[in-house]
């Protein structure tokens, strides 16, 4: 009775353990992407106590500036979430890049992403493959997938920087908005890094 009483016991143990870890999803505990400064392993915070901090936690942000932006930020567009991201971070065929203002991104950012302010997107497409014309840009089928993202679902850096992206001739189908940006990369306790500049 005793022998099956401590079974029981420790196998509830184990189980309560193995419970309590926080995964990223019901297979993958962590993801490992190359940054300029070596690998990261992105996790989910292991703290079942923890709480979103500032600014994160700011439901109401006035509008204008802070509207909700649309689930695509124009035609042709793919909006994704996490999951997403974190294969496109291990894809040498994508770039993932921060759409906010340099000192947003310095504070702390998606590790493996590039920062591309959104002021300055459509002149930067030669870091995506594209090349310079009298036009603006020539932008072949075999330039990589572009994964945009700012604040969240009230910021319009990244919905804007896809826009203009386009106006200058980088195919939509190539753009990947991930909407929810840093307030859900932090509300779900993924890891953040200072960007480095």
């Amino acid at each position: 009775m005793r022998v099956i009483f401590w079974g029981a016991l420790l196998a509830m143990i184990a189980t309560a353990s193995v419970a309590d870890t926080v995964g990223i999803s019901g297979d993958t505990m962590s993801v490992t992407v190359q940054t300029a400064d070596g690998p990261v392993e992105i996790m989910r915070n292991q703290d079942t106590e923890a709480r979103l901090g500032e600014p994160w936690v700011k439901t109401s942000r006035p509008c204008p500036n802070f509207c909700i932006q649309p689930m695509s930020p124009a035609p042709g567009v793919t909006t994704i979430g996490e999951l997403e991201v974190l294969e496109f971070l291990q894809s040498s065929d994508a770039v993932v890049v921060d759409g906010r203002i340099l000192p947003q991104y310095e504070q702390g950012t998606i590790p493996g992403a590039i920062s591309v302010p959104y002021t300055e997107a459509a002149d930067r497409l030669g870091e995506f493959g594209c090349e310079v014309d009298f036009d603006g840009w020539i932008c072949e089928a075999d330039v990589p997938a572009v994964v945009l993202f700012c604040n969240g679902p009230w910021c319009g850096q990244s919905p804007t920087a896809a826009r203009r992206m386009i106006e200058a001739g980088f195919p939509a189908d190539k753009i990947f908005y991930y909407r929810g940006g840093m307030q859900s990369w932090n509300m779900l306790g993924l890891t953040v890094i200072p960007g480095a500049s």
